[in-house]
């Protein structure tokens, strides 16, 4: 065992090989008896393909290289692709990325277009593909810009031609139905296939704050009929719907205060957990029913697990296995249940569970340890005390090395994390960035701070007009908690964040004398500008309950904004951009750079060509890694080893 100081412990987890890491399995589904999901391609500019696992076990990629399988609808996207077997061969339907038109795929044949390209705006875009080969169409959410602007746009369920008559006609795409509402997910229909269930919503609202549940009937001639709300309101959030095989209509509801499971109105499983989350992305999934009639559910408190509930018992019986988190993504097919899981000890996985026997095991994209786990980290679930004695749910990853420790006599360093959204959370997984910093003896603190999602509304809603308050402050007592239990050295704390979590960073740098430095990744840093076109539509009013209506407290966004207070900071600080973020746009960084100009604060700014509102690239993500840690080195005093030095002015 070598004594070694913090931050300059040798690493087998090195940048590249976290970058290889990144990304996981998403939108698992059943085509025929095969199970089909999408998967990252780091090394491949980021895009993302289709995998099939074969009957006899065999996995591998669908479509190669330039097809990147993703839906820019809501800029987040949604579900980007639908498949069913005809005559025992796959059909499948997509959304290709570069052009974001729907493509039909067979396999020994190119794809083929099913939608024009629009000359307006941002042009047409699709999501949640549902395929009815019985009336020749895709049903989809269709999303049309009709003028240049982020906010010109409306959204329709449309029906697609199967037979490819809509790739040059905008006229033969037939809409379901009008667009009264701003935001909408795809129909599901009923097993008669004569009703149809979707989401709506509008502004101000985001999902999570209230939805509706739409039921139409569905005439002979494809139309939909009669829609009317059924359930939800402005303040009842309905994460999913769904119609079980009885033709009882699912949705799953936070009306109590936490997501549960419905049935034609009635609780199924009422208890103080999640059956749902915050809709990020259209076709997220939490619950499928089964034939048999049972339910699978991704559900929990804090984590989310894998589970079957008997509706007429209200019991769940949770999958066995190594899994402690699983995504919101489900598929079903006879009895069985297909998701994606992940631990502690092993990056995300897609899981197959046998109802019959109760059997889990791996089918896709399975772990396989690149370094001897021994270098992993082992976390801990923590509950600090924040102001006012509120609770602050945080993951706590010490350094570990298993043949280094540092002088007895020195406490380590420690980055707190505020992860994105806000509406979110951190979901605790193996994260090779992570093992990045803690294999070289730097502490990592994940903080699901008030807002966060996984302990019901009441916590997600000390978030409304609190954003650069409770988030700032909940980070900031972590970070002093961890120094003042002797964890971890106050002088060397970093903050560190994404997107929301950007904005925190940033906000802690200007509100706080907590860390060191800060690492602020596509940030908000000016909310006036943010909230007054800059962002996309579908967060255009988010700010209206995170920080309050503008009209009324135009002084509050100036008074939070780091953009606006960029004299109070001092700290060094690292700023990463992507210059094609149409969600966080490179202006905000202009602009805050533009007020620290002469301050002789020790920054860099490292914008990256290509990239959007999320790193894809392998080459992107090992220089960020890389420059993340040469800025704590410095701030820090530390010296890993190998890592090229990030050049600050100021």
């Amino acid at each position: 065992m070598q004594t070694l100081p913090y931050g300059s412990w040798p690493s087998p987890i090195d940048a590249a090989l976290a970058a290889a890491h990144d990304g996981h399995p998403e939108y698992v589904g059943f085509v025929g008896d095969e199970a089909w999901w999408t998967e990252p391609r780091p090394a491949e500019g980021g895009r993302r393909t289709l995998v099939r696992r074969r009957t006899d076990g065999q996995e591998e990629p669908v479509l190669p290289a330039p097809w990147n399988v993703r839906s820019r609808v809501i800029e987040y996207g949604g579900r980007p692709w639908a498949g069913t077997a005809r005559d025992g061969r796959p059909l499948v339907v997509f959304v290709n990325f570069d052009d974001q038109r729907l493509y039909r795929y067979e396999p020994g044949s190119d794809p083929r277009p099913l939608t024009p390209v629009s000359p307006v705006g941002g042009g047409l875009r699709w999501a949640e593909p549902q395929l009815h080969p019985e009336r020749g169409e895709v049903w989809c959410v269709l999303e049309e810009f009709t003028g240049d602007g982020p906010t010109d746009v409306r959204r329709v369920l449309a029906a697609v031609p199967l037979d490819g008559s809509g790739a040059g006609d905008r006229g033969a795409v037939r809409e379901l139905t009008d667009d009264r509402h701003r935001f909408v997910t795809g129909p599901r229909l009923s097993p008669d296939r004569r009703r149809a269930a979707w989401l709506a919503w509008d502004h101000p609202r985001m999902p999570w704050d209230g939805t509706e549940l739409i039921v139409a009937d569905v005439g002979d001639d494809g139309t939909l009929r009669q829609a009317r709300a059924v359930a939800g309101g402005p303040d009842e959030s309905i994460a999913q719907a769904d119609w079980a095989p009885d033709g009882s209509l699912l949705h799953a509801s936070d009306r109590t205060g936490w997501w549960n499971l419905y049935r034609d109105g009635a609780p199924l499983c009422p208890r103080e957990e999640e059956f749902g989350g915050p809709l990020w992305k259209l076709g997220q999934r939490w619950f499928a029913p089964l034939d048999s009639g049972l339910i699978a559910v991704v559900h929990g408190r804090g984590a989310a697990a894998l589970g079957i509930l008997d509706p007429e018992t209200g019991e769940v019986v949770d999958a066995a296995g190594p899994w402690t988190e699983f995504a919101s993504t489900l598929a079903v097919h006879g009895e069985r249940v297909v998701a994606v899981g992940a631990g502690p000890r092993s990056a995300y996985e897609v899981v197959e569970l046998d109802t019959s026997t109760g059997r889990a095991r791996v089918i896709g994209a399975e772990h396989d340890d690149a370094v001897d786990p021994a270098h992993y980290p082992e976390p801990q679930i923590r509950t600090f005390t924040g102001p006012a004695g509120r609770d602050i749910h945080a993951h706590i990853y010490a350094p570990h090395h298993p043949g280094c420790v540092a002088p007895g006599d020195v406490l380590p360093p420690y980055v707190v994390r505020a992860h994105g959204g806000p509406t979110s959370r951190a979901p605790l997984v193996l994260d090779l960035e992570i093992a990045y910093f803690t294999s070289r003896g730097i502490g990592v603190a994940e903080v699901n701070y008030g807002g966060s999602t996984g302990h019901g509304r009441e916590y997600r809603n000390r978030l409304r007009e609190q954003w650069g308050v409770v988030d700032v402050e909940d980070c900031a007592a972590v970070a002093l908690a961890l120094a003042d239990e002797g964890t971890a050295d106050r002088g060397r704390l970093a903050i560190r964040g994404g997107s929301a979590g950007g904005w925190t960073a940033a906000a802690s740098l200007a509100a706080t004398d907590v860390y060191a430095c800060g690492t602020i990744i596509y940030p908000i840093l000016d909310l006036a500008g943010w909230g007054a076109g800059e962002t996309h539509d579908f967060e255009s009013q988010y700010l209206e309950t995170l920080v309050g209506p503008f009209a009324e407290v135009p002084g509050r966004y100036a008074q939070r904004s780091p953009a606006e207070n960029a004299d109070r900071i001092t700290a060094p600080f690292l700023l990463l951009q992507g210059l094609d973020d149409v969600i966080c746009p490179p202006a905000q960084c202009e602009r805050f750079l533009a007020r620290m100009e002469g301050r002789r604060v020790p920054h860099a700014y490292i914008a990256f060509e290509g990239e959007g509102h999320g790193f894809r690239r392998a080459d992107t993500m090992i220089r960020v890694l890389e420059s993340e840690l040469s800025l704590y080195a410095q701030a820090f005093g530390l010296h890993p080893q190998g890592v090229p030095t990030l050049e600050l002015s100021g």
